[in-house]
Parts: structure tokens; sequence; C-alpha cells
């Protein structure tokens, strides 16, 4: 009962006030039932009183009325009240919004200035205040939010969760680089809220399915401007549930929304899991079997090829060790005459595409990795060195091309070298599988068997043909990554072309597929191949072969023994025999290239490690 009294005391004093004449000030204030009783027609005595502003006097807003006489003469008029005396922080906030630049001041949004109440975090007063003016923003009081906030749940997505309360920014240009960041951000904010999610029963995969998409990708890259955010596919305001046919990702509605970007898209288009799952395997099997199937083909040909580089690395040190001991006790295995003579070992053709090869690879790694782990800080620092995702974008086709041109050449030359060459013996099968092709055949499988019995001190090192099984492999290797990597990636460079005759689920399993393929490839490359090539100890630090063409005797022997006996038992040797060395400026230039791209490839290896042990592979 006190309690009562005591909250409705100011209203009780003004009524008694009123009873009485008119008063002058108070002090420095004029007496509120002064006022009141000129103004009690428009202001409710009860209702200021138990307003926010109830324990102010009049003269507390109204600060030019210091003279009551000259005001009820209409001398000193009433002027806009400047809130910004008591609310220095909103006042500060309102300053820096759009409001402000279109000359919207408080009052114009608090009408209610005389009654009005503390919000308590009610979003439901924030609405009905925004829509004195913006009642018709999109349908939002008809969309899954604005229902959510009408029915009183405070979770659900208000005006000021994603404009803020006072300091309401402008999106000015529909395609910079702050509208179309705002047009995710403000949705990340609850949706990637999972405690929030969870007692609202809202999966969290909208976000991390968003975030693992290229669109997802270039948005946390910092390039939102480039690609599609939340609010182009779902609108701004008027969110509905796919279910409902109103809304902009219902199946009859999806065509048109795709085609705001993509602009020749059609139903099969449509068909596309804009938050597909790689591991629902209920939802999306294709995408789920896709996955285990493309991660099966990562760790076996990691597991084979990283245990056979550990046995081959330890092995190597211990023949080197073997090898000085010898020498330093006087035992020279074998004598080669003119050990050091040079025999040529590749053409001009064969470098330059090694080299489109070496450009190639690097410069699609060096565009591509920051994309597959993007939410590293080293892949932004990437990406900016670039100027940008659509200047890595770029880069990245024009690689893209340059392998296209060197898998060309090699077709044309495996064409040549079956059916055309006439320097090499026999018929298309005998060439096929005959010692200069790099084809797989059965010799492998005996070369194989002994270099593990070598690695195991069973047995002697293998001595091998032209070609060696791990090369043959790496051939291998380019068809298999131009069907995967290469077939992918020209349905992500033209994704309407493919999109009208393909389902749109086929550019999720392109996604993994090349995703997967292109980083078993550069795995491979840069930890089997470089040790294969450059990092075995007989190799160390670099095998300069491919940059000049040329081998010595006394390494050909060793190495590929098989091969030289078949030159000298055909009386070829000196046909193959170089006639002099690269000069010294070309040996200075490429030796550089190479050992640039031997420790760019190292530096990118160590990266993907990293990004996999902080997590961060997407």
């Amino acid at each position: 009962m006190l309690q009562n009294i005591f909250r409705f005391l100011p209203a009780l004093l003004i009524v008694i006030g009123l009873a009485g004449p008119a008063a002058a000030e108070q002090g420095m204030a004029i007496d509120p039932a002064t006022c009141l009783g000129c103004h009690s027609n428009k202001i409710s005595a009860t209702a200021f009183a138990a307003s926010v502003h109830g324990k102010n006097a009049c003269t507390s807003c109204h600060v030019e009325i210091t003279d009551l006489s000259k005001h009820m003469k209409g001398e000193v008029k009433v002027a806009k009240v400047a809130c910004e005396r008591c609310h220095k922080k909103e006042n500060a906030e309102h300053y820096n919004s759009v409001h402000a630049q279109k000359d919207v001041r408080c009052a114009e949004c608090h009408t209610d200035i005389h009654t009005h109440t503390y919000w308590k975090k009610d979003k439901r007063k924030v609405v009905a205040k925004c829509i004195q003016c913006h009642d018709k923003e999109a349908g939002y009081q008809q969309s899954i939010h604005g229902k959510g906030v009408a029915a009183g749940n405070q979770d659900s997505a208000a005006c000021n969760d994603c404009h803020n309360l006072h300091e309401i920014k402008p999106l000015g240009d529909k395609t910079s680089h702050d509208t179309r960041e705002f047009h995710t951000k403000v949705c990340m904010k609850c949706h990637a809220d999972h405690k929030m999610m969870q007692r609202n029963n809202v999966t969290t995969v909208a976000v991390e399915s968003y975030m693992a998409s290229y669109h997802g990708k270039n948005y946390r890259l910092g390039f939102p401007e480039k690609v599609a955010g939340c609010a182009d596919c779902h609108t701004a305001h008027g969110v509905l549930p796919a279910k409902d046919p109103n809304s902009s990702v219902n199946p009859k509605n999806l065509v048109k929304t795709c085609a705001q970007c993509h602009t020749r898209a059609t139903g099969l288009f449509t068909k596309f899991y804009s938050h597909g799952e790689h591991n629902d395997r209920e939802k999306y099997p294709i995408l789920f079997y896709t996955f285990i199937a493309m991660t099966g083909l990562l760790v076996s040909t990691f597991a084979v090829f990283w245990v056979h580089t550990l046995l081959w690395m330890f092995r190597g040190f211990v023949e080197n060790r073997e090898k000085a001991r010898a020498l330093m006790e006087g035992h020279v295995p074998h004598h080669v005459p003119e050990a050091h003579a040079q025999y040529r070992r590749f053409n001009r053709i064969h470098i330059f595409l090694h080299l489109l090869v070496i450009i190639s690879f690097l410069g699609l790694s060096l565009t591509g990795l920051p994309l597959k782990f993007s939410d590293q800080q080293w892949a932004k620092m990437f990406m900016n060195l670039y100027g940008g995702s659509a200047n890595a974008g770029l880069l990245h086709r024009i690689c893209a091309g340059i392998t296209f041109v060197y898998f060309g050449s090699a077709l044309y030359m495996s064409v040549h070298f079956l059916f055309i060459r006439k320097d090499i013996k026999g018929n298309f099968l005998q060439r096929l599988f005959g010692p200069d092709s790099l084809c797989p055949n059965f010799r492998d499988i005996r070369d194989v068997t002994g270099m593990v019995r070598w690695f195991l001190f069973r047995g002697p090192k293998p001595t091998f043909e032209r070609w060696t099984y791990w090369e043959k492999f790496d051939f291998i290797a380019v068809f298999w990554g131009m069907f995967a990597i290469g077939g992918s990636g020209l349905m992500l460079w033209f994704p309407e072309l493919f999109g009208a005759f393909l389902p749109g689920w086929m550019f999720n399993v392109a996604t993994i597929v090349h995703s997967d393929e292109a980083l078993l490839a550069t795995g491979f490359i840069f930890s089997v191949h470089f040790f294969n090539t450059h990092g075995r100890p007989e190799k160390f630090p670099m095998d300069f072969v491919i940059f000049n063409g040329q081998i010595s005797k006394e390494e050909m022997i060793e190495e590929r023994g098989d091969q030289w006996k078949r030159y000298e038992e055909d009386g070829i040797t000196e046909k193959f025999r170089a006639k002099h060395t690269s000069g010294i400026m070309y040996d200075f230039f490429v030796k550089g290239f190479g050992f640039l791209a031997l420790f760019t490839g190292l530096t990118l290896l160590f990266l993907m490690i990293y990004a996999f042990v902080a997590g961060g592979s997407h």
C-alpha cells in the first residue's frame, strides 16, 4: 500500500499544486504545477509522473522558459528539446546516424516524450517505434522475425538487432564493402550464437555451411562485395520459411532469387544445396559419400607415400654414411671412365613444359590455398597481397589455362610417341609398354619390390630404366588430376553453362572434389614429389636435370643402369651425349627460380600443416 502511495506521490503533488494559485518559480525552476495549469489538456499529470521523465521539472527540458510572464505573453516560444544535455551517449550515437543526416531528431521518434516509460529490453516497443515511419519495410511484420517479436520472443530479430537503437548507419551504395558486409554480418550475430539458436530450436548449420562455401570464404577473407550474403537470398526484412509460398527461397521462387546474380539460372541450377552438409548422410547422401571417397583417397595416398618417403630417407642416409666410410678406407666401388661427361635426358620441350607446370602449379596453390583455409590470418594476408579475391580468382584462372596448355601438349606428345615417332621401335602396344614409355608395366612391380627390400636392408638398391615407378605415378596423376581438378574447376568456373544441363547439387560435389583433390595434389607435390626429386640424400638440395636436361654418366649408370646398358647394346650412347653445358647466366637465373619454387612450396606445406593443427580446414 505504501509502495503505491510513493509511486503516485509526484502526480498527487502536481494535482495539489493545481488547486492553489499559480506559484512563481521555486529556486531555478518553474513549478510543474504552474505549467500544467495551462497544458493539462495535452499532458496527463499521472502519466507524466509515471514516465521516465517524471522526476524532472518541465524546465529541465524546456530550458528557454526562464521568465514565466514573457512565456505567457508569447514572447518566448517553446523550442525543440535538446535531449543531448542529459542523454550524451545516445546523442553521440544519434549524431553518427542516418537519422541525424536526415535531420530526424529525438522527439520525432520519441513522440510520447511525456508518457515515455522504460522499454525493459522489450523488442515490441522498438518495432512499434520504427514502424511509425517504416511501416512498409518489405514485410517485416509478416516475416518469421516480425511474428516472433510480436509473440514476445526476445531472441527474434527486431530492428535494433540489425540497425542498432540510435547509431543507425546509412547503407549507402548497395555494392560498397560496408553494405555488402552488413548483409551477412548482422545475421551472423544471432545465427552463430549456439546457445540462442539451441533454445529456439534453430540449427546453426546455415552459418557453418555458408562459411564453408565459396560465398562464405570470400566474406571471411574480407571481400563480401564479391559474393552473395544472407540477405541477398533470404531478403533483408521479409524472411520467411522455405515452405512459405511467398518466401524468396521457396522452390517456386528460387530461379528469380538466383538470377539476381546468376542471370542465366535455370530450374536445374537451383537444385544446388545452398546449405548442404557433407557430414549429413541422411539429408545429403551424395555429398557424404563423395567426401568419404575423397577422404579415403587422400588418406591412402599419403599413408603409402609418406611411409615410402620416411623409409627412403632413413635408408638413403645410411647408404651415404656407408659410402663415406668406404671412401675413407680407400675402397672405390667401381671406376667409371669419363664419369662427369654429360648426357641429354630431357629435350627443350620437356624443360619448357616443366617450367609451365611449376609456374601454373605454384600459381594455383598460392591463390587457391588461401580460399580453402579462409579462416587463417595468413590467408587474409595473401588475399590482401593480391589486391582482393577477384584478382586472386583471375590469377587462378590464368594458371588453370596454363595447366590446360601443358596437359594438351602432354596428350599430343603421347600420341606422337605412340604412333608417329620413327626412332622408337615396335608397334603401338610395344611402345606403350616399352622401356621409353611412362605407362606402368610389370617391371614396375619388380622395381617396387626391389626398393622395399632395399629399404629393409634385405637387398641391393635396384637400377632403373629410363622412368622409375614414382615418375610414372607422377605422370599418371596428371591425367587423374585433370579429370578431377580440371573438370570440377571448369564446372565452378562456368556454373551457369553447366547448370543448364546438370542438377545444381553437382556443384556441391564439384566443390568437394576440387577442394580435396587440390589438397592431395599440393600436399603430395610439396612433400613426396619434392623429396623424391630434390630432398632424398642422393640429390639434396636440388636435382637440376629438369632445368638443363643433362645428367652425368656416373649418375646415369648408378641410378638408371638398365637404361645405360640398353643404350650401349643399341650403340646409341653417343647420340645422347651433350656437346656443351648451359650458360652461367642461364644456370644462375634458372637455379634461382628453382630454389624460389622449392622454398615457396615448402612454405605453403608448412602453412597447410599449421592450418590443420589450428583446425582451419573447410
